[in-house]
């Protein structure tokens, strides 16, 4: 009787902590789900705009960016720079040759701080202050924000809102900054590659040697590939 009781107690804590599991997970899914519809976040662009757009988040690399613009404008495609403000304040010019080459520079925050721990005002600070150092090297500011680290945040979506900005996410990560290897950047970028994909990139030196052949494979499947504005709007 005893044995039985207890095999009866051990059956029912197993079924209770299996259900305990299936409602915590499901409860995480829906609202990490909700959260991700609910929010304003761009991940991919126009599907019939025959273009997609690698995005270059920028707080170093800059001895390798002249030469990213030049093989770019050689396939005769544009880009995305989007810089740090603590990085823009030290390479106005570069920032300048970006611009006047037609490549488009967006924003990625002064000082690459995740915006789940900042409060609103920060990081409209962030976002600001960086803003005022491109309009001050370009002329205009694009008013496109991607979150460092991608982290995002309620109180982001009110201050992009308030201050006229899209957040800017991504359909693939290159992982380049962690993967130092020009044909896992190119297997990355290229994989299911299509219309309207964001891809992520940083100026390193295995992304540069992994661009051209990432531009031959965007052109022989009849893409082109230019600024996220663009390939948002189609």
């Amino acid at each position: 009787m005893k044995r039985r009781h207890f095999t009866t107690a051990v059956t029912n804590f197993a079924i209770i902590t299996i259900l305990g599991v299936l409602f915590v997970t499901t409860v995480f899914t829906t609202s990490t789900s909700a959260f991700k519809q609910a929010n304003d976040a761009v991940y991919y662009g126009n599907r019939e705009s025959g273009k997609v757009s690698l995005m270059f988040n920028v707080y170093q690399g800059e001895e390798y960016i002249p030469d990213i613009m030049k093989t770019l404008s050689d396939y005769g495609y544009s880009a995305t720079f989007f810089v740090g403000g603590i990085w823009a304040e030290k390479h106005g010019d570069l920032i300048k040759d970006m611009a006047n080459n037609g490549f488009e520079v967006a924003n990625h925050g002064y000082l690459h701080k995740d915006c789940s721990s900042l409060s609103a005002e920060r990081i409209r600070e962030e976002i600001i202050i960086t803003e005022k150092l491109i309009s001050s090297y370009t002329g205009s500011a694009v008013k496109l924000f991607a979150p460092p680290s991608g982290d995002l945040s309620d109180s982001l979506f009110k201050v992009a809102k308030t201050e006229g900005y899209k957040v800017i996410m991504w359909t693939t990560d290159t992982i380049d900054w962690r993967d130092k290897n020009a044909d896992t950047v190119y297997s990355r970028a290229t994989k299911n590659l299509k219309a309207g994909d964001l891809v992520l990139m940083h100026p390193t030196a295995h992304t540069l040697e992994a661009l051209p052949k990432i531009l031959e494979y965007i052109k022989s499947a009849s893409l082109a590939c230019d600024t996220v504005t663009n390939t948002i709007s189609g």
